[in-house]
């Protein structure tokens, strides 16, 4: 197949199936990046808190290895490797498909409810982080949603003492269902971490503002975090932006790109690539 020849709707469509594939291969073969990751959090504020020296534990080894990954392509790992964003971008197409099968408008999350949710994640990490500081996050055992999903990820479905986490897992799933990344977005922990840190322009998603179709507001509309991106020359970066792609194909005149001259950011082999080296890095921490 000649990529040369194919039009920009069957690039579009390359382009989901690969993203897909990628989701797929890392929810079913390394499920468990996002809480190793979490666990070294949790460890520092608990080592801090008591006193106790932090030591560079597999699991710290893991968020450190993802934080840098991330400074440096973004929040990759979010938008392709992440279990629990797969899982929701699967109930929320699950969801969506059979509202259109049965000829009804999927029901949203009102936009003034969404700019407000997207708080709650800081909340979330503060409050987890303040648990594990006073020693008694331990205490809490069952209440965690990411626990059980894990648990029956992996075929565990003995969930005797953790009703809690279950219905919570459950309202996230309904969640999921109404607002595209309702997790990520909203409630991760490690989200709120990714989202602090000061990720390099390099490979960060920009556009050039000034060849904008007037009132086009198309990236912002299929963004999951409903974001505009920064204009050409702007130091910001979007911490938010879960490297899903989805903007770039659908800008109608091709306006997003990278820091990198000529590099739009969706290219197969730059995707493929930055997926391989995620993978090079897990199995090198033994994840």
């Amino acid at each position: 197949m000649d990529i040369h020849n194919l039009t920009a709707k069957d690039i579009k469509k390359l382009h989901i199936w690969l993203r897909a594939l990628i989701q797929v291969l890392y929810f079913l073969f390394i499920p468990s990046v996002y809480t190793a990751a979490f666990a070294g959090v949790k460890y520092i504020f608990t080592q801090i808190g008591a006193g106790e020296k932090v030591a560079m534990t597999s699991f710290v080894t893991v968020l450190v290895v993802i934080c840098i990954y991330t400074i440096l392509f973004g929040r990759f790992f979010c938008g392709f490797a992440c279990a629990f964003g797969t899982l929701g971008d699967g109930v929320h197409a699950l969801y969506v498909w059979i509202c259109k099968k049965m000829k009804k408008k999927p029901l949203q999350i009102a936009d003034a409810w969404t700019e407000k949710l997207c708080y709650l994640k800081y909340i979330v990490l503060t409050l987890i982080s303040i648990l594990c500081f006073a020693g008694v996050y331990g205490k809490g055992k069952g209440t965690s949603p990411w626990d059980v999903f894990s648990m029956l990820h992996a075929g565990n479905f003995k969930l005797g003492g953790y009703l809690v986490g279950l219905v919570l897992l459950v309202l996230i799933l309904v969640g999921m269902c109404f607002e595209e990344r309702f997790f990520c977005r909203n409630f991760c922990p490690m989200g709120a971490v990714f989202s602090l840190l000061p990720v390099l322009p390099f490979f960060a998603l920009h556009r050039d503002r000034e060849n904008c179709i007037k009132g086009c507001k198309a990236c912002t509309k299929k963004c999951p975090s409903n974001i505009g991106l920064p204009e050409d020359g702007s130091p910001k970066i979007e911490g938010d932006c879960f490297q899903c792609q989805k903007c770039i194909d659908t800008c109608p005149k091709g306006n997003i790109h990278t820091g990198v001259k000529g590099l739009r950011g969706n290219e197969f082999w730059f995707t493929i690539l930055r997926a391989v080296i995620l993978l090079i890095l897990l199995l090198w921490l033994g994840v």
